[in-house]
């Protein structure tokens, strides 16, 4: 039986002596099993050759930072443009990964130093990242955590996780646990059940949050049976990682497919990589195919100062050329916001085009998309509310709890089928005072 593509079919074949059926190729174990992590075996499957001066550096780059990439995503390279194919550059090391520049950084988001206990970064309020898989399916070359993927001697164990999540436990203030890595969806159907049961169950946890590149490189990993588990833990929200329209082929749509069907709002981070994406055609294609399979574009990343990926970065202007070619020129949704990870653990900073041209007390100064340029006429009576934390003397609606939908009275609320009320009692009854005396 073939395989889904003829590429496909012919890497299969060199993988394996055994005929390799359609079943093999989609069962995502078979994958990983077979993940390429050698430079021979790529120039094998891909019959290319490297000179034996690049060779030396390629293998000396293998050394620091480590090869490995699944079959299906080796299949989705171009072999007739290989040196300029953006699924290659993703995937396959370059010697100028050795370059580390002087502001160059191990951490650069100080992920380590915000880190209270071991596989939690608590950055923000009302958030954490909880990293529960140090391993990838397959590790991108542009990873700002190369650092640890791959390091399998520090794979958080079960209580390492229960270290992290007792933390959550621990600070009520937590409303959003992000579970990262290396790749979350590594794990076995179990066990990421057992980690989301466990955050399930912390009251103040309104939303978990699983971050995975698995619908890009490994979308076989989305099994109907994984999804059934995910589905349990709703509210449950996806983001993904596509970098080039390319990637999104109607196997990675039917691993979508199956996310969105089953209820699982998805999004979208890329990151700006030279070679890769710096285009406006390119990520103007890209954000319509993920929107056009339900995927919400979300974050735009300019690559971070990791260790490693200075041929990686752009200026931050080509970023917001890129903007300039977004805004107003497609739908709202389909925009995703552009944003620097601080270095040193200052989050993330939108960056935009500056719309904004000057101000005034009662005017303000704008211009759209195409150069127009407009006023926007400031409220001549605005009073406005000087805020001295004294909540309980603010004239605003601060009933924040979720509004009533009917309110009935008298015989209607009993009758209804929306309202628990058994019984109406007036207010003076003499039994109602006697229950509140005893």
């Amino acid at each position: 039986m073939p395989i889904y593509s003829a590429a496909q079919q012919e890497i299969a074949e060199k993988i394996s002596s055994h005929n390799v059926t359609l079943k093999n190729w989609r069962d995502w174990r078979w994958q990983l099993k077979h993940s390429i992590q050698d430079i021979d075996t790529v120039e094998t499957l891909l019959g290319i050759r490297f000179d034996p001066k690049k060779r030396k550096a390629l293998e000396m780059t293998v050394k620091k930072f480590p090869l490995s990439i699944t079959p299906y995503y080796l299949s989705l390279i171009n072999t007739d443009d290989h040196e300029n194919d953006p699924v290659f550059k993703q995937a396959f090391p370059s010697a100028r990964e050795l370059e580390i520049e002087k502001h160059d950084m191990a951490d650069p988001l100080s992920e380590d130093k915000d880190s209270p206990v071991p596989g939690v970064t608590h950055r923000y309020p009302d958030r954490v990242l909880l990293q529960v898989s140090n391993v990838c399916s397959m590790y991108c070359r542009h990873c700002t955590r190369k650092r640890k993927v791959g390091d399998r001697d520090s794979i958080p164990g079960r209580e390492d996780i229960l270290k992290g999540i007792d933390y959550v436990r621990q600070h009520p203030e937590i409303r959003d646990v992000l579970l990262s890595g290396g790749d979350p969806l590594m794990l076995s159907d179990d066990y990421l059940d057992w980690i989301l049961t466990e955050v399930r169950r912390i009251p103040h946890v309104q939303v978990i949050r699983i971050g995975t590149r698995m619908p890009v490189v490994l979308p076989y990993r989305i099994t109907p049976e994984l999804v059934e588990r995910l589905k349990k833990h709703q509210p449950l929200w996806l983001n993904t990682h596509f970098n080039h329209p390319r990637e999104i082929n109607a196997s990675a749509k039917e691993a979508l497919r199956l996310l969105a069907d089953a209820g699982i709002p998805l999004g979208n981070q890329s990151v700006l990589l030279a070679g890769v994406n710096d285009c406006q055609r390119i990520m103007k294609s890209l954000v319509h195919k993920l929107v056009e399979n339900r995927v919400r574009p979300y974050y735009l990343y300019q690559c971070d100062l990791a260790e490693g990926l200075s041929h990686f970065r752009t200026p931050v202007g080509k970023g917001i050329e890129i903007m300039e070619s977004l805004r107003g020129h497609t739908s709202g949704f389909a925009v995703p916001t552009y944003v620097i990870d601080a270095p040193g653990g200052g989050g993330k900073i939108p960056m935009n085009p500056n719309y904004l041209i000057s101000l005034s007390t009662n005017k303000v100064v704008l211009r759209n998309y195409e150069g127009v340029i407009t006023t926007y006429q400031e409220p001549e009576k605005y009073e406005s509310i000087f805020c001295n934390r004294k909540c309980d003397e603010c004239h605003l609606d601060l009933k924040l709890e979720d509004s009533t939908e009917c309110a009935a009275v008298g015989i209607e609320r009993l009758l209804s089928d929306w309202d628990r009320t058994i019984s109406l009692t007036p207010e003076d009854n003499d039994r109602m005072e006697r229950r509140t005396h005893d």
